[in-house]
């Protein structure tokens, strides 16, 4: 079966996951998590991509981005891998594939979903039970987004800037966002969004999305979505 093709918009946010092969490990010390933290910066300035959260668990990791062209979030991905997979090979003695075939992404709507995707990536570590806050996992942005740590690889969406009228108040409340659980529903929709390429937010921006690329997008909204949800219950 053809894979199926994968669309985005010039200044849409999008959520990406990558996972290592067969979930296994592709980060090995800290060092590697900095590797990967530079040289994805350094290709998404090349390329046009504005990173506004991230996190770099064990075996994958999160991204949410805006493209300035459409080609702006697989190019900065294949230039970063083209870097990264033979830094790690090297390092470790190992051959072959990195990373699980292609990235996941789903567009998010930017309006009362965005910020719900930047809580629900910096707190991966946490669901994982690797952490007790998020302000405890080094390899995020929410050091960054919540604690105003130096970070270049980051380009705070208007949305995140909109949250008060200086650093100081922004930042607080955007730590105060993390109060709130995501719920469960919230949490298994943005997981089948992902999973299936499908938009993130409302049916108004599914149209709007599919009316400016002439195609339909994710799927439909018979049978396979259950099972779907059954699938991603349990992913981070």
């Amino acid at each position: 079966m053809p894979r199926k093709p994968r669309f985005f918009v010039p200044d849409v946010p999008v959520h990406v996951v990558q996972r290592g092969n067969n979930r296994q490990a592709v980060f090995f010390n800290d060092n590697d998590y900095r590797v990967y933290l530079d040289w994805l910066g350094e290709a998404a300035t090349e390329h046009g991509c504005a990173i506004h959260t991230y996190v770099l668990m064990t075996n994958h990791v999160h991204l949410l981005m805006t493209p300035a062209e459409s080609r702006s979030v697989s190019a900065p991905l294949q230039a970063l891998g083209r870097r990264f997979v033979p830094y790690i090979n090297h390092s470790y003695g190992r051959t072959g594939t990195l990373w699980e075939g292609r990235f996941k992404a789903s567009l998010v709507q930017e309006e009362d979903y965005l910020l719900t995707c930047y809580r629900y990536i910096e707190l991966n570590p946490v669901r994982a039970a690797m952490v007790e806050s998020p302000a405890d996992y080094p390899w995020s942005s929410y050091p960054a987004n919540a604690l105003g740590e130096d970070n270049s690889v980051l380009h705070p969406h208007p949305l995140y800037l909109a949250l008060g009228a200086d650093d100081a108040a922004r930042r607080a409340a955007y730590r105060a966002l993390f109060a709130a659980e995501i719920g469960s529903d919230g949490l298994t929709t943005l997981r089948a969004c992902l999973k299936t390429g499908t938009p993130f937010g409302n049916d108004r921006f599914r149209a709007q999305i599919e009316q400016a690329l002439g195609v339909k997008v994710g799927y439909n909204s018979r049978g396979r979505p259950k099972k779907i949800e059954q699938q991603v219950l349990e992913e981070t």
